[in-house]
């Protein structure tokens, strides 16, 4: 049986950040209908820890198991481009020993583009104040860009009483 451990970038913080991160991805990986055994699940937190630790689960990895790196795509892919032909424009990162080509995803450029595929859990979480007529209608939300993403959540929410603010971590260096 082949395992999977994949190291995701991201993880937020709180009193157990590595338990609640695990925890949502578990939740994630069920509802969209996995079962079995479901892939180990590493909190990347900043984007260069996220590709060293990485790294060093490939230098340690048993050999029934796939290590993966899921990274936000911090910019567009350029059409035709592998995820580590993006990932060595974007980065500088090379292609790791021990990593294939199937081995590094890109989610959507920045992870608050998801935020702006569920605009009724926006209006929930910020209030009647939150101006949805800021949330025009992308074709392909994979290719909004991350500024835009910023400035359209910072614009609906400049009237509600909890305002969108992106939150830069030292980490993320």
């Amino acid at each position: 049986m082949v395992r999977v451990r994949i190291v995701i970038e991201g993880g937020g913080s709180g009193e157990n950040p590595d338990k609640d991160f695990r925890q949502a991805w578990t939740q994630f990986f069920k509802a969209a209908g996995l079962v079995g055994q479901l892939p180990r699940v590493v909190r990347g937190e900043g984007r260069q820890q996220t590709f060293d630790k990485f790294k060093t689960a490939l230098q340690s990895a048993r050999r029934d198991e796939v290590i993966i790196l899921l990274v936000d795509s911090e910019g567009p892919v350029q059409a035709g481009d592998s995820a580590w032909h993006h990932l060595r424009r974007q980065d500088n990162w090379e292609q790791p020993q021990g990593a294939d080509d199937d081995s590094a995803h890109l989610m959507v450029q920045v992870m608050e583009t998801w935020f702006l595929a569920d605009r009724e859990t926006l209006h929930n979480f910020f209030g009647p104040s939150f101006n949805e007529n800021h949330l025009r209608q992308w074709p392909n939300l994979e290719e909004v860009h991350r500024d835009t993403v910023y400035n359209t959540l910072e614009q609906a929410t400049s009237n509600c009483q909890k305002q969108y603010g992106r939150v830069e971590f030292l980490s993320n260096s």
